[in-house]
């Protein structure tokens, strides 16, 4: 399962409020040398194969292959 935590997911609804997106993508790209790359992007059409995932009133869509490396996440926001 991959997360949002309350922080996360009102900040995310908030932004989300003043674009025509339907919710994000939590993504991993190989990086090279320096390891994976993780990204987080708003989408605004789910793909036929993403994985859907409802996270605290927000929906996640999420590749096949980022879904087997981000299982177990949880993503926060912090403002400090």
């Amino acid at each position: 399962m991959i997360s949002l935590t309350e922080s996360a997911a009102s900040k995310i609804k908030r932004m989300l409020a003043d674009r025509d997106d339907i919710g994000i993508r939590p993504a991993v790209q190989g990086g090279g040398c320096s390891g994976f790359t993780y990204k987080l992007e708003f989408v605004s059409a789910k793909d036929s194969k993403d994985r859907e995932i409802e996270s605290n009133g927000v929906m996640l869509y999420i590749d096949p292959k980022s879904f087997l490396y981000l299982m177990g996440t949880e993503i926060d926001y912090v403002d400090n």
